[in-house]
């Protein structure tokens, strides 16, 4: 007996915006300071993070 996979429900807004966020971290992870993480304390890493996505996004 062979199993038919499953359908899933496909929602094409929901998956263009996945795969942007996607991209994005992809770009953030070519950053060497990010990458590396040079800034130790969380809060400076999150700003940090928040900087280098919105030079991607603006």
């Amino acid at each position: 007996r062979t199993c038919m996979p499953r359908q899933r429900a496909f929602d094409p807004i929901k998956y263009k915006l996945r795969n942007q966020i996607e991209r994005t971290i992809g770009k953030l992870k070519q950053l060497r300071r990010i990458a590396t993480r040079y800034d130790r304390i969380p809060q400076n890493y999150l700003a940090s993070l928040c900087l280098a996505a919105l030079s991607f996004w603006c």
